[in-house]
């Protein structure tokens, strides 16, 4: 056989191998929406034991600054919708502090230069102080503000008991994220909004999220949440790094979480109008 008869029968084994690999069937089972919820829920720690976390609290630290935008929503699991004041010049590292009750209530405050921005949402009403910004007067949140806050102070996150919350929801397919499979599922809450959730295949726990909408140069920037680093607190999976994408923007926000309590004391007048 000649050297140029190898050749092309190595390139058509080639060819061929390739081809059946393109047509051989997917290795991500073929589940439902509901089937891949409820695998989810289970591999973070059950529904029953969600249902019994009346509060939550994490801490950690935060990137801010390092480009143009004016504020960053807080993205990332169980963040409340919060909004950043204006980011410093520089990447930064700023301290905060977040508590959840149910049912939907919210307080998050972050430190920076000696000042405290400090937002509450007490499951109807949202109020913030920004001193950052030389605003020392306490605002109530902006009706856009209202509309994530609503969905984002959900303390369990929108697949555990999504039927009885309302939200319905759909399989779209299956597609790669950071190199792993992933189940990616429409939800549509009851307010008619909806988000994208990437599931993995083989953990089934969160991969990815949509986040808020990011408006930079007077145009809606699309968001992905990336979660990763997923431990478990008192039998519950929990994410410690979560990292935030901007459309059409090179650098990426980082969250990273060094304590998380759950069934904390929290009062209600943690959540009640800033005084």
């Amino acid at each position: 056989m000649s050297r140029k008869t190898v050749l092309v029968s190595g390139f058509l084994a080639l060819a061929v191998s390739l081809a059946l690999g393109a047509d051989a069937p997917s290795s991500v089972a073929k589940l439902t929406a509901e089937q891949v919820i409820e695998k989810n829920v289970a591999a973070r720690g059950g529904l029953q034991a969600w249902r019994a976390v009346q509060t939550l609290s994490m801490s950690g630290k935060m990137d801010a600054g390092g480009n143009e935008s004016p504020t960053r929503p807080v993205q990332g699991v169980k963040t409340g919708g919060v909004q950043l004041p204006r980011r410093p010049a520089e990447q930064a590292q700023l301290p905060f502090r977040l508590e959840l009750k149910r049912t939907r209530k919210s307080r998050m405050e972050l430190d920076f230069r000696g000042q405290t921005a400090v937002q509450v949402y007490d499951g109807t009403n949202g109020w913030k102080l920004r001193p950052f910004l030389n605003r020392h007067e306490v605002e109530p949140f902006t009706k856009d503000e209202m509309k994530a806050v609503a969905t984002q102070s959900d303390l369990d996150g929108p697949l555990v008991d999504y039927a009885t919350k309302g939200t319905k929801v759909e399989l779209e397919g299956t597609e790669k994220v950071e190199g792993n499979d992933t189940y990616r599922l429409k939800l549509t809450f009851k307010n008619g909004q909806s988000q994208r959730v990437w599931v993995n295949a083989k953990t089934f726990l969160e991969a990815k999220i949509d986040g808020t909408p990011r408006r930079l140069d007077g145009k809606y920037h699309a968001v992905e949440v990336y979660y990763r680093d997923y431990r478990a607190v008192n039998g519950l999976m929990m994410p410690y790094v979560m990292e935030t994408k901007v459309e059409g923007v090179k650098q990426t926000e980082k969250i990273e979480v060094e304590k998380i309590a759950v069934n904390p004391r929290v009062e209600d007048s943690r959540f009640a109008k800033l005084q």
